[in-house]
């Protein structure tokens, strides 16, 4: 078993483990001497490295992705853990258990996807019905669904994270949908379902989560709206307006041109789609961030880029001690009036 995590690393306790590099950098001390600045990770976190000495030594037998073994000591470094490395040896995958390194969904994959199936067959409407078992029925699509985070960073970030989104959604487009007469919840949850699609060709997620060429290139939603396209022919006898429906969808879900969207929301289930997407993917990002932020102090989280600002940590404020009281501003008595004051005083009342 993998010890330490990094989520058990201990200021000023020498620590001797295994951990993915996620990024790397050589950089120059002030004197031109080389330094390395690294992030290592495994599934519980990540935390900043640095290796101030003997560089030069190790610095082109890893690369990002590796696997090393590092003898560091944890120290607090603005109110974080910090590893100052004394040693680093490039290890073999062999030597590794992938799953110590990657997070990953706690529900099981099989059961998300049956429970997935189970949202498709309960769809009336038989050509959306149809679409989304032709595209699920396929085994590259399932196996990939099955596995692939629903992003690399920001929110979902894990395997199975991109299934676990959706049935979330599913479940926030149910209870939503019925507030509103007017929507068609069959064409709701499609878009729930096929919105991120895309994201299983746009990330890799083999050893550290990333983008593809193609991903990099196109992007998830023209990915996307590829794979719904290629299985819309063959289903010849889809309404042409109702997939021009669901192409939209797809494709405005960012919901703003600025946000990466090619068209902005233009009817009800399109518009609520995004929104309910939005708020799946800020309610994870409050959670994770704050599970994962790494401040040793205090009741504040570090800034979350994502989020655009600090978070609360909510259980330790409530928890903590009382804020200490403040004390009352003194007073100032009087000063004794001089003979002068005295004068003007009487002068301004008109005596």
């Amino acid at each position: 078993m993998k010890s330490p995590y990094v989520s058990e690393l201990e200021a000023n306790q020498l620590a001797n483990g295994v951990f993915l590099v996620q990024n790397k950098d050589v950089r120059q001390k002030k004197f031109g001497e080389p330094f390395l600045s690294l992030t290592l990770a495994d599934r519980t976190g990540d935390v900043d490295a640095k290796m101030w000495d003997n560089v030069d030594k190790v610095m082109e037998t890893f690369s990002r992705d590796d696997f090393v073994r590092v003898k560091a000591m944890p120290q607090v470094f603005q109110n974080r853990i910090q590893l100052t490395i004394h040693t680093l040896v490039r290890v073999s995958d062999s030597e590794v258990d992938f799953a110590d390194y990657f997070p990953a969904s706690a529900r099981d994959p099989e059961e998300m996807f049956a429970e997935l199936n189970g949202v498709i067959a309960s769809l009336s409407n038989p050509h959306l019905r149809a679409l989304l078992e032709a595209l699920f029925v396929d085994p590259v699509i399932a196996a990939k669904f099955k596995r692939a985070p629903a992003a690399k960073t920001i929110h979902h970030a894990w395997l199975g994270g991109l299934i676990e989104h959706v049935l979330s959604l599913c479940t926030l487009a149910r209870a939503v949908a019925p507030q509103y007469p007017h929507i068609d919840l069959d064409l709701l949850l499609t878009g729930v379902i096929l919105h991120d699609i895309g994201k299983i060709d746009e990330l890799i997620y083999d050893r550290g989560f990333g983008y593809s060429p193609e991903g990099q290139l196109l992007g998830h939603l023209v990915q996307g709206l590829a794979m719904v396209e290629e299985k819309l022919r063959g289903l010849p006898e889809f309404p042409p307006r109702l997939a021009v429906l669901v192409k939209h969808m797809i494709l405005s879900h960012h919901g703003e041109l600025e946000f990466g969207s090619p068209k902005v929301p233009m009817f009800a289930e399109a518009l609520l789609l995004h929104h309910l997407d939005n708020l799946d993917s800020k309610m994870e990002s409050v959670r994770g961030a704050i599970e994962k932020d790494r401040c040793l102090e205090g009741v504040w989280t570090g800034f979350v880029s994502s989020l655009d600002r600090t978070l609360l940590k909510k259980s330790r404020y409530l928890d903590g001690p009382p804020p200490a009281a403040t004390a009352p501003t003194p007073t100032r008595s009087p000063e004794p009036a001089t003979a002068m004051t005295e004068k003007l005083r009487q002068a301004l009342k008109g005596d």
